[in-house]
């Protein structure tokens, strides 16, 4: 047997396997994908899919719909999580670990234009790339692929060679080809778990603009981490900026926890609930230790 026979019969098994975690969602405004994270009947897809609802319906099957009711709602990284009074059906292990590789084969299962549970292949093309989202914030940390994402395949799977999520698809660039991102799985993971605990997620804010880097190799050596936040601006009269934090500095962890990405921030300040946080910064040569604690997110008038 051929290497390209192994391949072919490896991606079969892979979509075999969870196409029955794939489902449609659908409202009078619009449709898109979803996964199962549950077997009692809890779905994952995007925020942007559910938006403006006010019935929902998912498909589990050909032919066997369900209602559906939103149980929470986070805009900010574009996930929702759904309910269904379906149980039994099988979930999708969401890969928490970072070990995604630019180059790495993937597959994309989703409902484009209502062909339902469609599969596509391609790669990782890249990591922690950003984009404009809603609401004056982007959409950080995703990944971006080539695998073939169209007009409701948004909120459907991305999955490695193993059958795993990796990630649920989230945007194409319009116009463009072979330009689409998902929102990764370590961020789905807990963004997920606390919208089945509260609902929603209040963001407590530092006041900065920053992304995740890759470290240089005599960094690598002497932080012993690969990645780190790099803080790109700071606004005045915020947290960080009555802590001393400064543009250009890197973040290397917080609490003693390494972070690799802004995601990681964010996280730790959601299920901290905002409480004092220890910042390990890199600036210059110089390795400081700056406590802030975070403001409560201003919520819309």
């Amino acid at each position: 047997m051929t290497a390209l026979q192994d391949l072919s019969e490896a991606i079969e098994g892979v979509v075999r396997a969870t196409s029955p975690s794939v489902v449609a969602v659908e409202h009078a405004g619009g449709q898109g994908s979803g996964i199962v994270i549950a077997a009692d009947g809890y779905l994952a897809t995007n925020s942007h899919v559910v938006r403006g609802a006010k019935r929902l319906e998912v498909e589990v099957a050909p032919g066997e719909r369900v209602k559906a009711e939103l149980v929470g709602d986070d805009p900010a990284s574009d996930l929702a999580v759904l309910g269904i009074g379906r149980h039994g059906l099988p979930g999708l292990q969401l890969l928490e670990e970072r070990r995604l590789r630019v180059g790495q084969l993937v597959l994309a299962i989703g409902n484009p234009l209502r062909f339902d549970r469609s599969v596509s292949l391609g790669v990782v093309s890249a990591l922690d790339r950003s984009l404009p989202a809603g609401r004056g914030r982007p959409l950080e940390g995703l990944v971006q692929t080539d695998a073939a994402i169209n007009p409701g395949s948004s909120g459907g799977p991305l999955l490695d060679a193993t059958g795993v999520a990796v990630g649920i698809t989230t945007a194409v660039i319009p116009f463009a080809r072979g330009l689409g991102f998902a929102i990764p799985a370590h961020t789905v993971s807990w963004v997920v778990a606390r919208l089945l605990q509260r609902g929603r997620i209040h963001r407590p804010v530092l006041g900065i603009a920053a992304r995740g880097v890759d470290l240089s190799h005599g960094r690598i050596l002497a932080l012993g981490q690969t990645r780190a936040v790099l803080v790109l601006e700071v606004a005045n009269d915020e947290p960080a900026a009555r802590a001393g934090l400064r543009a250009n500095d890197l973040v290397v962890s917080t609490n003693d926890v390494p972070v690799a990405s802004v995601d990681d921030i964010v996280r730790r300040m959601v299920l901290d609930d905002g409480a004092e946080l220890t910042l390990d910064v890199l600036r210059g040569d110089s390795r400081l230790k700056l406590t802030v604690t975070p403001r409560a997110e201003r919520r819309a008038a």
